[in-house]
């Protein structure tokens, strides 16, 4: 039997995910809505880019983002692969999430927390980011690459 304490907190927990999966797609749109210059030559925001030079794995999804709400697919898919999949995966979970607060069951649980698909996720997001990095060393020499840290 599930104990009333125990039924709020995964409650809760719902609700934090569908507030996370508002903020992640209504942060890149205010910044669309508010940009004051060409969001293509602004700095990145990612610590790790800043620090290094380098791009993280998630590095350009917030581009990607907003290039995909101006409606232009292949800038965003420019940016980054998972852009447009992280949109339609935070819709997906406002949906789902709404729709298990209200009838109270479970729907997608064992996909959700599956081991197995985790690990391929990862595996694919590493071999992309392995890839982009390729790609970025060899189109960027070091100076260029230091132009694009906090220690140009």
């Amino acid at each position: 039997m599930i104990s009333i304490n125990s039924t709020n907190k995964i409650r809760t927990y719902k609700i934090y995910g569908i507030v996370g999966a508002l903020l992640t797609l209504a942060i890149p749109y205010f910044i669309m809505l508010f940009q004051v210059g060409d969001i293509e030559k602004e700095q990145s925001l990612c610590p790790f880019k800043m620090a290094t030079g380098f791009p993280c794995p998630g590095c350009g999804i917030t581009k990607s983002m907003i290039f995909l709400y101006q409606g232009d697919v292949v800038k965003s898919l420019y940016y980054h692969v998972f852009g447009p999949i992280v949109v339609l995966f935070c819709f997906l979970t406002i949906i789902v999430l709404l729709f298990e607060l209200f009838t109270k069951k479970e729907l997608f649980y064992n996909i959700i927390y599956n081991k197995k698909i985790a690990y391929i996720l990862g595996f694919i997001l590493a071999i992309y980011h392995l890839i982009r990095l390729v790609i970025f060393i060899s189109n960027n020499n070091v100076h260029d690459i230091l132009q694009q840290s906090i220690w140009q």
